[in-house]
């Protein structure tokens, strides 16, 4: 019995108990105070009207005040009991009238889908990438109020118990190409092995958020367990590697002997404060800038006009003697390598990962943490400033911040950029929503848990489609070309019509990177483009 049968049940049952205490005393005062004895059921009829108010007929008026202040205190009682009604029956039947109805299974027949169990913020990120492959996808939604609202907003979602057979097989798991368990690690196994019991063969995907747990998920029969975390301190700690090392460092390879790389320019470069078109760049390195990203916009293609300063990031491509030049003209042109020209500030799993993948590069590094443990240069609270001092940030080069709140992140850039203002912030954002925030604290590079680890679902999950881009926050795909074989690259205007940039063809093993408006793609041909997330959805759309 749901909440508003047994609300209802309890108010008929009140009701019907007042009126009949009421009849009994209405009949008793007729017989002895007005000296009216009457049959009992001409007793409940005129309660019966007193509460509905619709007369009391041959009873009125009564000749004792006893009576009328009876009449006075049941007239009072009717109204305040139909009061009573609406909020307890009425309001909630029109709610529940247009309240939205969640599916608790599969309204359409689909296959080769993807079933999520659960919603968390990197299931944003998998739903994008997902639909801009064109894979239909079913999240596995437990909690009622949460299905509702992604109901409301548009996701294909059910209310299930995606620990249940029950709630698996509404899902039509044994069609499907692939499960995500995005819980925790409990749930997550429970999952797993409740998938093992609908179908033997789908693949499932399990996410960990403690690594040491990771070997249960496998016993569990997960066949790939993915720590996000782990992948994000690499991709922040890249952005130091690859401005500091003697090699490109991380990089997406796309033809022998033709590269794309994100670089940061760093504060104390010579290229801060000149605008892309007087840098010099082209002229001097011979790489093509295909993108940047200027305080967390992304841009494709920047503007001739678009000033470079401490927080762009350039997207370039060109072969990989001409990326080197490129890197050496974003470096500082006075660089010193002391102890403590990084900081790390955090020294949980994101932060270790950096600390290993800095000292593996042999960048020298100081890390502030609360807790004192190994590896623990300096013990503070990273919005404290003495702390921060101590930790050597007025002198930094370059700080990360690998903090799991992102409220204390945004404090902590605050605080970094009164003491030193020339510094290099890279931060690390738990939900993608705060990114915004952490440029407008500044920061000059925010990597958020939840993007990486979408695309890092979406990577293992679409084997077979070429996702290259995993880490980066902008993404370069290699797809057919479709629709556009036949036109040429004037005609086809990708950059105008989706955003993206067409950075290479691949014809018969060739890669071809000189190309002009007159170039005509071919039947059979690989496309090479590079987009945001929403520019790559238009370019499957539209091609």
């Amino acid at each position: 019995m749901d909440t508003w049968q047994r609300r209802t049940l309890i108010y008929v049952v009140g009701l019907v108990g007042v009126m009949l205490a009421y009849a009994v005393a209405y009949d008793y005062l007729m017989a002895t105070v007005e000296n009216s004895p009457q049959p009992f059921t001409r007793s409940l009829r005129v309660v019966v009207e007193t509460f509905t108010t619709t007369g009391y007929g041959s009873d009125a008026p009564w000749s004792t005040t006893v009576l009328r202040l009876f009449i006075v205190v049941m007239d009072l009682t009717g109204v305040v009991l139909i009061f009573m009604a609406l909020p307890v029956l009425v309001f909630p039947l029109f709610e529940e009238a247009m309240a939205t109805t969640t599916p608790t299974s599969l309204e359409r027949d689909i296959t080769d889908h993807v079933v999520i169990c659960e919603f968390t913020p990197r299931g944003e990120t998998l739903v994008t990438e997902l639909e801009s492959w064109d894979v239909d996808y079913v999240i596995v939604e437990p909690d009622s109020d949460r299905a509702d609202d992604l109901y409301e907003d548009g996701y294909h979602v059910i209310h299930a118990d995606p620990q249940s057979v029950d709630g698996l097989e509404r899902a039509h798991l044994t069609d499907a190409r692939a499960l995500v368990a995005d819980a925790s690690d409990q749930v997550n196994t429970s999952i797993v092995l409740t998938a093992r019991e609908v179908d033997e063969h789908v693949r499932t995907v399990s996410v960990v958020k403690e690594p040491d747990r990771a070997r249960y998920h496998d016993l569990a029969g997960a066949d790939a367990v993915l720590s996000p975390r782990q992948l994000l301190g690499e991709s922040l700690a890249s952005k130091v590697t690859t401005g500091v090392s003697t090699t490109l460092g991380d990089s997406i390879e796309v033809g022998e002997d033709f590269d794309i790389a994100e670089l940061p320019i760093h504060r104390g470069s010579d290229l801060v404060g000149t605008t892309l078109a007087d840098s010099g760049i082209r002229e001097e390195t011979g790489v093509n800038v295909i993108g940047a990203w200027f305080r967390g916009q992304f841009v494709s293609p920047p503007s001739p006009d678009a000033e470079l300063d401490g927080s762009t990031v350039l997207l370039a491509s060109g072969t990989a003697r001409q990326l080197e030049s490129l890197k050496s003209m974003t470096l500082s042109s006075v660089r010193g390598f002391r102890r403590g020209e990084t900081v790390i500030v955090g020294y949980g799993e994101v932060g270790q990962t950096i600390a290993d993948e800095l000292q593996t590069a042999r960048v020298p590094h100081t890390v502030l943490d609360r807790q004192e443990t190994d590896g623990i240069d300096v013990v503070g609270d990273a919005t404290e400033p003495a702390d921060l001092r101590a930790a050597g940030v007025e002198d930094a080069r370059t700080v990360i911040l690998a903090l799991s709140e992102d409220t204390d992140t945004e404090f902590a850039t605050l605080v970094i950029r009164d003491l030193n203002p020339e510094v290099e912030i890279i931060a690390r954002a738990e939900e993608t929503e705060n990114v915004t925030k952490m440029y407008r604290a500044g920061a000059d590079y925010v990597l958020s848990l939840a993007t990486v680890s979408g695309r890092m679902l979406a990577s293992t999950i679409l084997e077979d489609e070429d996702v290259i881009s995993m880490d980066q926050q902008v993404e370069i795909i290699r797809t057919d070309a479709g629709e556009l074989a036949g036109t040429t690259l004037g005609e086809a205007d990708v950059r105008s019509r989706t955003g993206c940039t067409v950075l290479a063809l691949e014809r018969n093993g060739t890669v071809l990177t000189d190309l002009g408006p007159d170039v005509r793609i071919q039947y059979g041909d690989s496309i090479v483009i590079a987009g945001t997330d929403a520019g790559v959805t238009r370019f499957k759309q539209l091609y």
